[in-house]
């Protein structure tokens, strides 16, 4: 068959229930993924079907296919025009465009084989690629998430009930505490899953502004114990990550929210980023910023399953990092949790005359703590902030597990096999 003629499984992303959460471009190997301000597209001359992407989609974006003759994939620009996907092609068009439709069963597709080897394929040929030790599955004990359950085209609408800044006012990276209340409308969440909320208005093109997503920041039973809301935390965006000046439009839309104010939600999601429910489980979390909204959420829970005598815990460790002292959410309550029940530690990177500290120099310096940490089967390492810290933590723990002997060539796949090690970076 010559290249005009041939049929490709083409590898499309729906853009009607992305929620533009980088993922996929984070997790491709290959560098197939792109995306502009409205779409995340895939370059059908890189996808090699490996499937690295499609287990960490939240949504099922990615799981999209379309047959089409090699010649006339989809290209790039069309790709980020599309406010739908195209309707598949019938043998009909195919074979008008030149497609040999009689050997289309020969073209590549994606098959469950390739889902369950591609993360132990995605580090290939890099020095160190921190995203190919990512877990897609939750820990065995974790409870089960109700994901989808609203999408764009029918969101639920929740109520502003509390918006409260949680780090110190007129400091940089100004961070909220936003409380919605969903009524009577089921909304199921788990710690560690996320929500989509949508903007009102439009963008710049005059289309209706897509959902960005965040992390819930409240536990399961809801921010009021017994209640139907979450919570969420947000920093206000007002530069871009060159540092000029922009204004975020989801962030600020959230952070000036007044309460009774309504709000578009969609979601849940997340099915894998899920904390450890079996007595003795160990949790070890290491974040940034708004990073620590999933770990709030699995403190939280097991705080109040604690109080209430029906969980025996095992240990909680948290290395939590921020520019200052001062930018860091919910440094006050943080403080007041009991020792025995949690281990914190602080890294402050820009601290007027003391030197730079990062989560992963206090990992170092608890390399004996982590170590064990590594060895026993009931622990499960978090990781949640900007993009920028994930391979330095995991080269880390790398590192950690060589020098105790452990072998981070062992660790590293009981770990992601066993749903112990998830990363969250954006």
């Amino acid at each position: 068959m010559n290249a005009t003629t041939e049929l490709i499984q083409q590898h499309l992303i729906d853009p009607e229930i992305c929620i533009r959460c980088n993922t996929c471009e984070a997790t491709c190997p290959v560098g197939a993924i792109t995306h502009d301000s409205r779409n995340y597209v895939v370059l059908a001359d890189k996808c090699n079907l490996c499937m690295a992407c499609v287990p960490p989609c939240p949504t099922g974006s990615i799981d999209n296919w379309r047959t089409m003759p090699k010649a006339a994939a989809y290209s790039v620009e069309e790709q980020l025009g599309w406010d739908e996907l195209p309707t598949a092609l019938s043998e009909a068009e195919l074979a008008a465009m030149g497609g040999d439709v009689s050997a289309q069963d020969a073209a590549p597709t994606p098959s469950a084989a390739s889902v369950a080897s591609a993360t132990a394929t995605a580090g290939e040929g890099t020095a160190f690629n921190s995203g190919a030790f990512g877990a897609t599955a939750p820990p065995w004990s974790a409870a089960h998430p109700y994901t989808n359950l609203h999408g764009p085209k029918a969101p639920v609408m929740a109520t502003v009930v509390g918006n409260v800044q949680v780090n110190e006012a007129g400091t940089a990276n100004e961070t909220h505490h936003i409380v919605l209340d969903f009524g009577n409308m089921p909304f199921p969440v788990l710690e560690g899953q996320s929500i989509g909320i949508i903007p009102p208005g439009v963008d710049a093109q005059g289309k209706p502004h897509h959902a960005r997503q965040y992390s819930i920041a409240s536990p399961r039973n809801g921010e009021r114990p017994g209640y139907n809301n979450l919570s969420l935390t947000v920093k206000r965006v007002v530069e871009d990550h060159q540092g000029q000046a922009v204004q975020g439009v989801a962030s600020n839309y959230l952070c000036d929210l007044k309460t009774g104010d309504a709000v578009q939600v969609i979601g849940p999601f997340g099915a894998s980023f899920l904390m450890p429910n079996h007595p003795k489980s160990n949790i070890v979390m290491i974040c940034t910023g708004t990073g620590s909204a999933p770990m709030r959420a699995m403190t939280e829970w097991r705080r109040r399953l604690r109080q209430s005598g029906k969980f025996e815990g095992g240990k909680l460790m948290l290395f939590f990092g921020a520019r200052t002292q001062q930018e860091l959410p919910y440094f006050g309550p943080l403080q007041k949790l009991p020792k025995d029940f949690i281990d914190i530690h602080f890294a402050f990177s820009r601290t007027a005359g003391q030197p730079k500290r990062y989560v992963q120099d206090l990992m170092r310096e608890r390399s004996a703590d982590l170590a064990h940490l590594l060895k026993d089967p009931n622990t499960c390492f978090y990781v949640c902030g900007l993009k920028s810290m994930e391979e330095g933590v995991v080269m880390t723990l790398r590192d950690i597990a060589n020098e105790a002997g452990l072998g981070w060539d062992n660790v590293a796949p009981a770990l992601k096999r066993e749903g112990r090690l998830h990363l969250e970076t954006y």
